[in-house]
């Protein structure tokens, strides 16, 4: 049987109809099929490769660390270089009082890690989320979700979730004294890019303050440069209280984290102590790879180009049916005016070299997040077979 078969035979599916390219190698922002095909990846692993596949200094610091040791000890018991210094680098990034990392694997475990911190730090139990909001698939995470096709078929879930709609200010005033947290996008992802506007966010922290409510950020996709700075929330002028990463900061290793003030964080110490445990959070390939990574972003500038970059997809991107184009940064969104109009216009892109996708709870809205270091050049090809794709 060859890899596609088995693919087929042994590998758990999550769709009837999963889009079986097969890759070989990939580099910088492409994808390379083991019969010469080459594709253009406009979406980033879905927010992951914010500085591309394999860049040379992520596989760098991923090869100095194979050469010391793997996994030593479940996470928070040894002094391990790779995570402190990730830890002391991801703090550089952020205001003083987020100042504490707890490292797990995925967005999904950053997002339980969270809300347990939020219940256990205030003693509440209420978590108010959004609408359409999307924050993993394990239990929690997907109780604090905010779309119900998704949820329906695995109640009971997490009680005392509240969904409000997402950059509505009426709304807040259900944040109240009962509620320990509110979880939201600082960008929604899957709801297909939607921005809330600046007041709304100067709103929210002030009755977070107001009621004694954490306010949990997750920029699991808009962190890590997404959005033109390091963090989306830079442009609101809001701190969280917990802030929650993962996707584009392994530079393609698997790794997440929530980031909190120490005071908050060390309720875990205690009753019960190991109040949040892990494995192999931190594993130090991959937080390796994370710093890495953090010094990438930094070292080559590459929050500078993301605006501009962003424009020229913009510029490039007018045809009769895309009814708009909305984005934060390279967290795009490319409208069309059905899900039955879009995606045969994906699969004639993938057909030409280029990869890009919808959205969980947009479907009608096509997904372009590349890599941060994508040129104009490539930019200016993926834009031509994209318009090919649209004309059919």
């Amino acid at each position: 049987m060859n890899n596609r078969q088995l693919f087929l035979s042994h590998l758990a599916q999550t769709t009837d109809f999963p889009l079986m390219i097969e890759v070989e190698k990939a580099e910088g922002v492409h994808l390379y099929g083991p019969n010469g095909e080459k594709y253009i990846d406009l979406i980033s692993g879905i927010g992951v490769s914010n500085v591309g596949h394999r860049h040379p200094k992520v596989l760098q610091a991923i090869q100095e660390q194979l050469d010391k040791y793997l996994h030593l000890m479940v996470y928070g018991e040894y002094v391990q270089s790779p995570q402190v210094q990730l830890a002391k680098a991801l703090c550089e990034t952020l205001p003083p009082s987020l100042n504490n990392v707890y490292l797990v694997n995925s967005g999904s475990e950053a997002v339980e890690g969270a809300l347990k911190l939020a219940k256990r730090y205030t003693n509440r139990r209420e978590i108010i989320s959004c609408v359409n909001a999307y924050h993993g698939s394990s239990h929690g995470s997907l109780s604090v979700g905010g779309n119900e096709i998704f949820k329906r078929a695995y109640r009971p879930l997490l009680p005392g979730i509240r969904n409000i709609r997402f950059g509505e200010l009426e709304d807040l005033e259900f944040i109240n004294a009962d509620t320990a947290a509110i979880i939201l996008e600082t960008v929604q992802g899957e709801a297909g890019v939607r921005i809330a506007e600046y007041g709304y966010f100067q709103a929210l922290r002030k009755r977070c303050n107001e009621t004694g409510t954490l306010l949990i950020l997750d920029e699991i996709q808009a962190g890590f440069g997404r959005t033109g700075t390091f963090w989306a929330f830079e442009q609101f002028f809001i701190v969280p209280d917990i802030l929650v990463c993962a996707k584009g900061m392994g530079g393609g290793m698997p790794i997440g984290a929530f980031i909190a003030n120490k005071d908050v964080m060390g309720v875990f110490k205690n009753n019960p102590l190991l109040g949040h445990i892990t494995t192999f959070g931190g594993h130090p390939v991959s937080a390796a790879a994370s710093l890495a990574t953090i010094r990438v972003i930094q070292e080559e500038n590459l929050l500078a180009g993301v605006e501009l970059k962003a424009n020229l997809f913009k510029e490039l991107l007018k045809h009769p049916k895309i009814k708009s184009v909305r984005n934060k940064g390279l967290m795009m969104a490319v409208e069309f005016e059905s899900f039955e109009v879009l995606k045969p216009i994906i699969d004639r892109a993938i057909e030409k070299g280029v990869i890009t996708d919808w959205f969980l709870f947009c479907d009608d809205a096509m997904r372009i997040a590349p890599p941060l270091t994508i040129s104009e050049k490539e930019i200016r090809e993926a834009c031509t077979k994209i318009l090919e794709a649209i004309e059919g």
